[in-house]
């Protein structure tokens, strides 16, 4: 089965109210940051805005932001980005001969989620319609799939080599994290334990919780997270092959993070600036244990994207937790629109993904995976299955 994307409704603007409708009203920025009174506050929903007898749509939107005016397009901006000078999309009592106007049923009820679903739900449907999905989007030349990791998905042996492999067959096209994931990634690379626990015996080392600062200073010494990596200081794992394979990664720093890495983005305007830019060019999203991530993921994303064929396509975002009120809260954030919650193992999700799309015929080891030297599984009593048995 492969996926076939939603139609999207186009509005008939030879309808008379349509043609009716004066242009948009707009106000001048006066000062940097500021939006005029009166602006215009953006939706969701695909919006239409009027200008010069036709009607416009933008080629990305986000909510609670404003439109601006920028020669012959609309272009929809964060209040805290505008400039002095520019044309701000002011509202109106009545939207649509005003200018405005919001495209409600652009898409088929199916591209909404019902809430509800929780850890009982079969998520097998969902299954299928999400590697139909990713596979669609990584064979269009347009097609941009991006990542939102949280920690906990780097803790698991099985789920990076997943990772690796995701990536490496052009199912990863971005990613963004937080300096933990990224640290606790590197760590398992350099050292193979996350916050120092055996990446693949989950057994805690000695002194392990020295082990992320020791990385962070190691990092911080060299000077950056690529030229570390490219010191051959780190084995494996996702952000290796993504230095390697230069896919962008976006770091967002935290009130309170160790280190941090030098790539990470201490100043939040400038990280939501640089995850907005691989945002913009999203073709779906995929978050994955990480709840504040998600949520301003959710928010940040548009709702739709302008395909290079011409058409308008709904950009879908899946929310994977172990948690309910996770999946829900990004939902909410999202508007339910293009949105898919799961309620699963996180890294259960990331391993059945690499099995259907990679290497459908294998189990969850590969024949090429090769099992960290430290690695002892424990039997029973003082019993032990060594890696030549494995």
């Amino acid at each position: 089965m492969s996926f076939q994307a939603p139609e999207y409704v186009c509005p008939d603007f030879s309808d008379e109210k349509f043609k009716n409708a004066q242009d948009v009203k707009l106000g001048k920025v006066e000062k940097d940051g500021v939006a005029p009174d009166n602006f215009y506050l953006t939706t969701y929903m695909p919006t239409y805005y009027k200008k010069d007898g036709e009607w416009i749509l933008p080629d990305h939107n986000s909510i609670n932001c404003v439109a601006v005016v920028d020669g012959d397009d609309v272009v929809v901006k964060e209040i805290r980005n505008l400039k002095e000078g520019d044309q701000v999309v002011l509202g109106g009592e009545d939207e649509v001969a005003s200018g405005i106007f919001v495209n409600k049923d652009a898409f088929p009820e199916s591209v909404y989620s019902t809430p509800g679903k929780s850890v009982e739900t079969s998520f097998s449907y969902d299954y299928d319609k999400l590697f139909d999905l990713m596979e669609h989007e990584r064979d269009s030349e347009d097609g941009y799939i991006v990542w939102v990791l949280g920690p906990s998905v780097v803790f698991d042996y099985d789920t990076r080599n997943a990772l690796n492999k995701l990536a490496e067959n052009g199912y990863i096209n971005c990613l963004l994290a937080g300096n933990a994931m990224c640290t606790h990634d590197l760590e398992g690379g350099f050292l193979q334990t996350a916050l120092g626990q055996n990446i693949y015996t989950q057994e805690n080392q000695p002194m392990g919780h020295y082990n992320h600062l020791d990385l962070l200073n190691e990092v911080r010494t060299t000077g950056s997270i690529k030229e570390f990596i490219a010191g051959g200081n780190v084995k494996d794992g996702i952000i290796k092959t993504l230095s390697d394979m230069d896919i962008p990664f976006v770091l967002s720093g935290s009130i309170r993070d160790d280190g941090p890495l030098p790539e990470v983005h201490g100043d939040t305007d400038d990280a939501l600036d640089a995850t907005k830019e691989q945002l913009d060019k999203a073709t779906m999203v995929i978050c994955i244990a990480t709840m504040l991530h998600s949520v301003s993921v959710a928010n940040m994303t548009s709702s739709y994207i302008k395909r290079d064929v011409g058409t308008v396509s709904p950009v879908y975002l899946y929310s994977i937790d172990v948690t309910e009120n996770v999946v829900h809260k990004v939902g909410a954030a999202r508007e339910y629109m293009g949105f898919v919650p799961m309620v699963t193992n996180v890294q259960d999700f990331v391993v059945n993904c690499e099995k259907a799309l990679v290497s459908p015929a294998q189990g969850v080891m590969s024949e090429d995976m090769e099992i960290p030297e430290t690695a002892n599984v424990e039997i029973t009593g003082d019993q032990q299955q060594s890696k030549e048995e494995l």
